[in-house]
């Protein structure tokens, strides 16, 4: 028979941490089956900083997505990005689970 501290031992030991690149593939099949125009962008050598992982446009309104893993935080120059879009009326969102991304684009 088990006592209950090895029972949570156990528990404890199956839970898993949901990665930036599990939030990303969520990202990518939900705007897919959604019928939204999104492409990837690639932080490297001569992108402006910050620039966010997707932008995505359906019927005219184009979004900016930046993705983290649950309790991620946004670099300095994600920070100025997103200032940027929301000062010029832009839409730019930080998802850290699907249900983010359902709420926004339904």
């Amino acid at each position: 028979m088990e006592n209950g501290a090895s029972k949570m031992k156990r528990k404890l030991r199956f839970k898993f941490k949901i990665s930036e690149n599990d939030i990303k593939a969520q990202i990518k099949g939900y705007l897919n089956i959604k019928g939204w125009f999104w492409f990837y962008n690639l932080q490297g050598l001569g992108s402006y900083d910050g620039i966010p992982d997707f932008i995505a446009i359906k019927n005219g309104r184009t979004i900016y997505l930046e993705a983290k893993k649950p309790g991620g935080k946004q670099s300095p120059g994600q920070i100025e990005f997103e200032r940027n879009i929301i000062y010029q009326k832009g839409e730019y969102y930080l998802i850290d689970c699907l249900e983010d991304l359902i709420k926004i684009i339904g």
